[in-house]
């Protein structure tokens, strides 16, 4: 070796990607739910159009690691509500939603069966509104052992009070709550993971830091 070669640097272990402890594209799925009209106008505890861009950006980085992704809409078979809106129903265009009456979406059926047809332990949950779309089925599925991390920027309430007590009421449940750009970090974890470097670059940087 000449003086001026630095030695190898030694490659680092790859962790096991299913039982790591941190939310990783095998082990996680994205849980999307009442992202419709009357849910939104409602909504007092984040701006409206900031609130649509984070949802946005945080299905986008699900499906840039290609998670899992269950979408479900309340009463809109019923015709008492429009169905989500655009441009997260475009985004979400291959994943149909599945419709239900119930409130807590952990008491329809379809909803849990859907979920665990993923085989991910790990939920990445966002629904409107925070205190009961959200809360309701986070208790639930954290009875029931599954990992739940809220997406504290792309979901809200009917109050700021509404929102920070239902936050609170599921971390202290158990919950994890991150950000949708933690979550784009926590889901990349290693620049030398070339194949989604430039899409976390588009989505994160590009199309929202860099630019707003």
């Amino acid at each position: 070796m000449s003086a001026v070669e630095a030695p190898a640097r030694p490659q680092p272990a790859i962790r096991d990607q299913l039982a790591d402890h941190l939310v990783t594209p095998q082990n996680a799925a994205l849980i999307v739910i009442d992202y419709q009209p009357s849910q939104f106008a409602a909504i007092r505890s984040i701006d409206q159009e900031l609130l649509t861009k984070n949802i946005v950006s945080t299905v986008k980085v699900a499906q840039l690691f290609g998670l899992p992704i269950v979408h479900s809409t309340v009463n809109v078979s019923t015709g008492l509500q429009e169905p989500t809106v655009q441009p997260l129903a475009e985004l979400l265009s291959g994943y149909p939603p599945i419709d239900r009456t119930t409130i807590n979406a952990w008491e329809d059926p379809n909803i849990i069966a859907a979920v665990r047809a993923t085989g991910r332990r790990k939920l990445v949950m966002a629904a409107l509104w925070t205190e009961m779309c959200l809360a309701f089925p986070t208790l639930d599925a954290l009875r029931e052992g599954f990992e739940i991390y809220p997406v504290t920027d792309a979901v809200g309430g009917t109050s700021a009070e509404a929102h920070r007590a239902a936050l609170e009421r599921i971390v202290q449940a158990g919950a994890q709550p991150v950000t949708w750009v933690s979550l784009a970090g926590e889901l990349q974890r290693d620049w030398a993971r070339q194949e989604t470097v430039a899409g976390i670059v588009e989505v994160v940087l590009n199309e929202r830091l860099l630019k707003e």
